[in-house]
């Protein structure tokens, strides 16, 4: 199973070092495709390049986009990395556990995302990935580098290739994130209109509705099918409308 679809995302990173760093491990697991969402550093900068060593390719074909839904664009497998404790039913994952779900469907692109050095990610950035991992560690000394954190990863990754019972594992034809997305946008739209959210609420409510549905691990044909339902509550609205006017 090949791990040449699957992207590691690093939301705003800071240091060159540590990036020059991600990019070498990558490269000593079979990781290549490096996106940066809005780098807080150059990351052709000699600290990174010098740190990369071997890996430099890395570094020079990376993609940097402004936001993290571009650097989604296409996956349809996204999973986040964090620290923190949550209050969302979505549970904490191992991993060793979470990790092989990225590779069930090698020809799709999929997503590990890791956040900021000093924060993490935020919440909002939390909600565009369907699960979440955070890596054991202990409790006298919680932190971990990002680097640190990328290499552990991409070692457990770098183990699922190497057990073949993993093509036995579903082979689900999950819808694209930015397919889901338009979704999102689509449902919040209805929402407001008809005022079971209001501008001020609107973000924490579709939150909820993000955590429910990225459970659910929506196919294509169910993305589709569900803003039918939305078209045709909108049109039904605007015949009742048309009718009252009448």
């Amino acid at each position: 199973m090949s791990l040449a679809g699957l992207r590691i995302v690093l939301v705003e990173p800071a240091g060159p070092i540590n990036i020059g760093a991600i990019a070498r491990v990558m490269k000593n697991f079979g990781l290549y495709n490096l996106v940066l969402v809005n780098p807080q550093c150059d990351p052709l900068s000699t600290e990174a390049l010098m740190m990369a060593v071997h890996a430099q390719e890395i570094i020079e074909s990376a993609v940097s986009v402004p936001t993290l839904p571009e650097a989604l664009h296409g996956c349809v497998r996204a999973i986040a990395t964090t620290g923190r404790v949550r209050s969302w039913e979505t549970p904490l994952e191992n991993p060793r556990t979470a990790l092989p779900w990225l590779l069930e469907e090698p020809e799709k692109p999929a997503a590990l995302i890791f956040g900021r050095e000093d924060r993490g990610l935020s919440n909002e950035e939390l909600n565009y990935a369907q699960r979440f991992v955070a890596i054991p560690t202990s409790p006298d000394y919680v932190a971990l580098n990002l680097a640190t954190a990328v290499a552990i990863c991409c070692y457990e990754l770098s183990q699922c290739t190497q057990q073949p019972d993993i093509k036995t594992l579903t082979q689900t034809e999950l819808a694209p994130l930015d397919v889901v997305e338009g979704y999102y946008q689509q449902l919040e739209s209805l929402l407001l209109k008809i005022g079971y959210v209001y501008p001020h609420t609107a973000a924490s409510r579709m939150a909820k509705f993000r955590q429910i549905y990225n459970r659910a691990h929506l196919k294509t044909g169910e993305v589709y099918m569900l803003r039918g339902i939305l078209q045709q509550v909108e049109w039904a609205l605007k015949n009742q409308r048309d009718g009252e006017n009448l």
